[in-house]
């Protein structure tokens, strides 16, 4: 038996970190795993969203598969341009405006045009502003500093940036000799990754899977709807390859596999989360079972649209989510190892 090799999945992450996604502008991204999995020779194709959907046949044909990972990310969006030159802006998913205080940014015009900038209070100076460190976080009082010569709306407005153009967050992605994978937008490119790595195997293994199984790689989970269509009449399982989060009261770690057995949406199907712990069970795989209270998935979303399958979550653990974020390459392996043999194993009943 040999598994996906870790180190080239950490260096495919490393790559799809770098790539900006912010949910509504993924193009790029996606476009980056589709000519990964054309080399391969997998079949894909595009939904009407902008995901995308690769496809493995199995010798069932008539009872099919389904794993997502969502490669669009958190961002934000440019909402006001101020007199002064500056921007004002709107987020892009479920975070908080102090996460990115002090983050390099960059702004994306409608043509295509990229500058760079970064993300202040208006009462950053401590030299300026007696209560420098009073006042809130929010969007009223932090703004963009764009690295151009521009003093005023027009002189901005000249660049061709506009309301409306999107704005992604440097990663700052390090690879550390202890194992340690620290970058924004490890929910969910981690993920991507894995699956990506998987898939590969799968390719170049010849491995005979027992479904057909298809990999959606969505692109609007951070908003809500990634994974809530294009599931086919045929598939029986859906599971969700996505970050499990860290905190006080959780039992996730960035060591292990997390499998979810609850989240904002409730339970995730009991049948299909005990054949996951029976997987890890029988491979000697490092997992630990988790409830998330503010979380939803793409399998939660598949499930709130109507669709009559049986859904589950599992993921690598990941520290700080939707901020300053950090994994283990423990994870990242015991998650690769659970998946690999999880496409390979019998349907639950």
């Amino acid at each position: 038996m040999t598994y996906p090799n870790v180190q080239d999945t950490v260096s495919l992450i490393k790559e799809l970190v770098s790539i900006p996604s912010p949910s509504g502008n993924t193009n790029k991204v996606i476009s980056f795993v589709e000519d990964y999995l054309n080399k391969l020779n997998v079949e894909t194709k595009r939904n009407r969203k902008g995901g995308l959907i690769a496809t493995i046949r199995g010798k069932d044909t008539e009872n099919h598969r389904m794993l997502t990972a969502h490669v669009d990310t958190l961002g934000a969006i440019v909402k006001e341009i101020k007199p002064s030159g500056r921007l004002k802006l709107d987020l892009i998913g479920g975070f908080r405006y102090n996460s990115i205080e002090g983050e390099y940014c960059e702004i994306e015009t409608s043509a295509g045009d990229i500058y760079s900038g970064t993300i202040l209070m208006h009462q950053t100076s401590v030299h300026v502003y007696k209560n420098a460190g009073k006042y809130e976080r929010n969007q009223d009082n932090m703004e963009v500093r764009i690295d151009e010569k521009v003093h005023s709306a027009d002189e901005v407005r000249s660049l061709g940036i506009e309301v409306g153009d999107f704005v992604s967050f440097d990663p700052r992605v390090q690879v550390l000799p202890s194992g340690y994978i620290k970058s924004r937008h490890l929910d969910d490119k981690a993920s991507v990754g894995i699956l990506l790595q998987l898939i590969k195997q799968v390719v170049t293994e010849k491995l005979q899977l027992p479904y057909t199984t298809q990999f959606l790689i969505s692109n609007n989970e951070e908003i809500g709807y990634g994974g809530n269509s294009n599931i086919t009449p045929e598939t029986v399982e859906y599971l969700a390859v996505d970050m499990g989060a860290m905190g006080d009261g959780q039992a996730t770690d960035e060591y292990t596999v997390s499998i979810c057995v609850k989240d904002a949406s409730g339970p995730y199907h009991y049948e299909l989360r005990k054949n996951l712990v029976s997987l890890a069970k029988e491979n000697k795989i490092g997992f630990k079972l988790d409830i998330y209270p503010y979380y939803g998935s793409d399998a939660s979303a598949a499930i709130r649209s109507g669709n009559d399958i049986v859904h589950g979550l599992v993921g690598p653990g990941i520290d700080s989510s939707h901020a300053f974020e950090r994994t283990h390459i423990s994870s990242i392996e015991e998650t690769t190892k659970l998946l690999y043999h999880y496409v390979q194993s019998k349907m639950v009943d």
